[in-house]
């Protein structure tokens, strides 16, 4: 169809996440009458709405949603064509976009990824880091090659390759009453003032989830975006922190603090690399996966 060019996908891209003609509009700096204009002669074309007016802005029909997707697809499919081609003249054969989250790239995840870049030194490696939500929703809508997340996350329909793994534990300032402790349940924890870590995260879903169960909420005294500035808060005496152990023996230590492992069962992680499926994969994106699949093969 002659009016999907990709200026019209990304107009229609950006309508349907600023759920708003104008702001889309200024996003990418053109008069709203013209991302009207080219929005309409698809509908016309098609003969069905792609967009509706809800309580929220504008929000995309049924035909908007199946658009919308594909747009996605076809302009990311583009931005790698280009990089990748770009990068030739600059000596890089292949580019990779990795999603993260937080838990991830706290541990062993950057430096498997520099092992790598280090035996393949013409390939170009971009790591972004992401909630396991936006890391499923990115992988499935061709907006990344890779995901690594804890697996644990809906990932039906994707290819998931076993990864690395981390303990949950508690983190006590030294004169914490339950500091001496061998290890704890996680309902010993709850009646403690608590520093909340990456709120909207798998783990502080988890632990809310967890704590619901019991019957209770976290008494959070404050939340933090990250594992290190967690360590800071605890070692102030502000509360205990519920963090992987892998990410934070060093901070943790660093700060005199104490670790105690959480005995639950669920305690225990276990991270995946997620694609879209081999098919999909480039030659570089398929290799950066059974380089960490090595990697954490190696180390378990």
């Amino acid at each position: 169809m002659r009016h999907l060019d990709p200026v019209t996908l990304r107009l229609f891209v950006a309508a349907c996440e600023e759920r708003n003609i104008a702001r889309a509009a200024a996003r990418e700096a053109l008069v709203p009458s013209a991302v009207s204009k080219r929005i309409a002669a698809v509908e016309a074309a098609i003969g069905s709405p792609l967009l509706v007016r809800g309580r929220r802005g504008i929000e995309p029909t049924a035909a908007g949603e199946v658009l919308l997707r594909q747009a996605r697809e076809v302009l990311w499919a583009l931005e790698r064509t280009q990089a990748e081609l770009t990068g030739f003249a600059a000596g890089v054969q292949g580019s990779v976009r990795v999603l993260a989250s937080v838990s991830a790239l706290a541990e062993q995840l950057p430096d498997d990824i520099a092992a790598f870049l280090g035996r393949h030194d013409k390939v170009r490696v971009t790591l972004d880091e992401r909630v396991s939500s936006e890391i499923v929703r990115g992988i499935r809508e061709g907006s990344a090659d890779l995901g690594v997340l804890w697996d644990a996350s809906d990932t039906g329909g994707l290819l998931a390759v076993p990864y690395r793994g981390d303990r949950l534990c508690v983190v006590l300032h030294p004169s914490h009453a339950l500091a001496r402790r061998r290890r704890l349940h996680f309902e010993q924890t709850l009646a403690h003032p608590a520093v909340g870590v990456a709120p909207g995260g798998m783990m502080d879903m988890l632990l809310r989830r967890e704590a619901a169960r019991l019957g209770v909420a976290p008494a959070y005294r404050i939340q933090i975006a990250s594992f290190d500035s967690a360590c800071r808060v605890v070692a102030a005496g502000l509360g205990l922190a519920i963090l992987p152990r892998e990410a934070t023996a060093t901070f943790a230590r660093a700060a005199g603090l104490a670790m105690v492992p959480l005995a639950d069962a669920w305690s225990e992680r276990r991270f995946v690399v997620v694609a879209r499926g081999e098919a999909t994969l480039s030659a570089a994106a398929r290799q950066l996966m059974e380089h960490l699949q090595r990697r954490a093969a190696a180390a378990r």
